[in-house]
């Protein structure tokens, strides 16, 4: 069996601001989940998808696994929005076979790649 990432999740302090950051770093259409015990914005608005989602946590601040994140465009520009958004891009860009990506955090220091896949 190949293996297949179907979930993550990230915690974060402020639901509201972590939204934005994320929305406006991926372009992502957000949905917010109130129906369980906990809130939870998922990355997309099908909640059937795998993916991922934002909930209130204790973020990892640098310590915890590095989600890498596919950008709906050009790594620069992407870096340039997560800056602009209150991240911190944290290395430079690396390229493997798969694509391109850099090393960033979000607003609570969580660990994020942003990907630029390869041009096939």
């Amino acid at each position: 069996m190949t293996p297949t990432v179907v979930w993550t999740e990230i915690p974060v302090t402020h639901m509201d601001k972590a939204e934005a950051f994320y929305k406006t770093v991926f372009g992502w259409t957000m949905t917010r989940d109130t129906s369980g015990p906990n809130p939870m914005t998922n990355f997309s608005d099908d909640m059937q998808a795998t993916g991922g989602h934002l909930y209130p946590g204790k973020p990892g601040a640098g310590v915890g696994p590095t989600i890498h994140l596919a950008v709906p465009d050009a790594l620069e520009p992407a870096m340039e929005r997560c800056t602009n958004a209150g991240g911190a891009v944290v290395g430079p860009i690396i390229t493997i076979p798969p694509g391109r990506f850099a090393y960033a955090t979000d607003l609570d220091g969580n660990s994020i790649g942003l990907f630029e896949p390869a041009k096939r």
